[in-house]
């Protein structure tokens, strides 16, 4: 059975998500591998056939010099391997807001627990944990702790206040369109922020004063980077109203 999730903002703004389940990030994670994987043995194909003629140009080396050159390919492999198995997520997660390539083919996404889009600490947190529970029987104990948990948050989830939620319906994306960055609109704003800014206009006028210039002055620090004209002349309440009026439904 599917599980959501309200999210209650401190200005007591209701978002529900509709959470991943089990089975969808198991499949996520298992396509990410896979593609990890052939990565993996592309670049190993390629030391291989650059193994001989490294280790003959080694051979007219000084012997200490050949050494430490030996120690930093293989520190670089350390490095190498690191950064295909554990900073890809890292990396995707922040490129495609919340999304590795197997997430993005399985329609779900990575926010933060108030329903904010992840950022830099939560992505290195959780998948730092990720180490851990790969290491302990491939991803068992994440299944343990997703399976009892109401949230179903593995233990990354829970040491950097995440939650994985499902994107709309999915739909087969182009190859241009998966190789590319999630598509920002006219006015500079991707999917994630604009979508904050309409569920602020839409419950702006049920908030109070004090708590709409609160949240209206979180949502513009996001926004107002992205953007491709200044508004200065717009504070951040006008700013937000005037970016999402024009893509709620109109009023009966």
């Amino acid at each position: 059975m599917e599980r959501t999730l309200e999210v209650r903002t401190g200005e007591s703004i209701a978002l529900r998500y509709e959470l991943a389940g089990l089975g969808s990030r198991f499949l996520a994670v298992m396509l990410d591998l896979l593609i990890q994987l052939g990565v993996a043995a592309a670049l190993l194909t390629a030391a291989y056939f650059l193994a001989q003629p490294l280790a003959a140009a080694a051979a007219h080396l000084p012997a200490t010099v050949g050494k430490s050159a030996g120690a930093i390919l293989a520190a670089l492999g350390v490095f190498a391997g690191f950064l295909l198995f554990f900073g890809y997520f890292i990396i995707f997660e922040l490129w495609w807001s919340g999304r590795t390539p197997g997430k993005r083919a399985l329609g779900i996404r990575v926010v933060r627990d108030e329903g904010f889009p992840i950022d830099v600490g939560a992505a290195v947190v959780r998948n730092l944990v990720r180490i851990l529970e790969f290491a302990v029987a491939f991803y068992a104990l994440s299944a343990l702790a997703a399976v009892l948990s109401a949230q179903n948050k593995r233990l990354g989830d829970f040491a950097a206040g995440t939650i994985v939620v499902r994107d709309r319906r999915f739909e087969a994306p182009s190859l241009a369109a998966y190789v590319t960055r999630e598509p920002a609109g006219d006015d500079g704003l991707g999917i994630a922020e604009r979508a904050l800014v309409e569920r602020y206009v839409a419950r702006r006028d049920g908030l109070e004063p004090h708590a709409r210039l609160v949240l209206a002055a979180q949502i513009a620090q996001r926004v107002r980077p992205l953007l491709q004209a200044s508004f200065a002349h717009l504070d951040d309440d006008a700013l937000l109203e005037h970016l999402g009026r024009a893509a709620l439904p109109p009023q009966p």
